[in-house]
């Protein structure tokens, strides 16, 4: 795909983000534009990954699966009945698809002080959700906190370890992703606050369309075990 038509499809993917987020605070008999324009910002993302020339094919279909699985929690968060575990657990399956992804040909979990912010963020708000959280969510809730902080420090220790712009790209994504999960649960669990829905979204496709992007120069020559 050229160039123009690549920037097309991520201005299409910002434009469609914010129809969105504006979609969210809009009267209950226009609310109907968030289900057309939230699963489709998502989408036009995993399009333009799948537009990219890689040079590392299996980076790139990690990162597809994560959007497509990302797409799928959209969905499930955005519906009338409370689908909330059905989302958890899609997104849950989209940081593996990441974590996979930020693992190709570097070490995984070789420096664990790369790590550590993540884990220490994640645990000050575990512990703030805590008491707001029903018993049957807080497993689930915990794991995912582990999943989506090893996602982010795996994301910074690919970078750390290629020093190239597209691996920073994605750790910089990966730590808009957790931005975007902590606004989400601070407001869902523990205060709700009118800016909070604009917040996480605007994060979150900050952070898909980043690591979208790192698919475009694909991983330098690193071999693989």
């Amino acid at each position: 795909m050229s160039s123009d038509a690549l920037m097309a499809l991520g201005v299409a993917a910002v434009l469609v983000a914010l129809l969105a987020i504006r979609a969210h605070y809009l009267e209950d008999r226009q609310r109907w534009q968030i289900y057309a324009f939230k699963p489709l910002a998502t989408l036009l993302i995993l399009a333009l990954a799948l537009s990219l020339s890689p040079t590392h094919p299996e980076y790139r279909w990690a990162i597809a699966a994560g959007l497509l699985f990302s797409t799928a929690g959209d969905v499930f968060l955005m519906l009338p009945r409370d689908r909330f575990v059905a989302g958890l657990a899609s997104f849950l399956a989209a940081h593996l698809c990441y974590v996979h992804a930020f693992s190709i040909g570097v070490s995984f979990g070789a420096d664990f002080l790369l790590w550590l912010p993540y884990f220490m963020a994640g645990g000050i708000v575990v512990a703030l959700v805590w008491p707001g959280l029903k018993p049957a969510l807080r497993g689930p809730v915990a794991v995912y906190v582990v999943v989506i902080a090893v996602m982010a420090g795996q994301a910074a220790e690919r970078w750390h370890a290629l020093g190239s712009g597209v691996a920073l790209a994605a750790a910089v994504g990966a730590g808009l992703f957790v931005v975007s999960d902590v606004v989400l649960a601070i407001d869902r669990f523990r205060r709700p606050f009118r800016a909070a829905r604009a917040v996480t979204l605007a994060t979150y496709w900050a952070a898909q369309l980043l690591i979208a992007l790192s698919v475009g120069a694909g991983l330098p020559t690193v071999p693989l075990p």
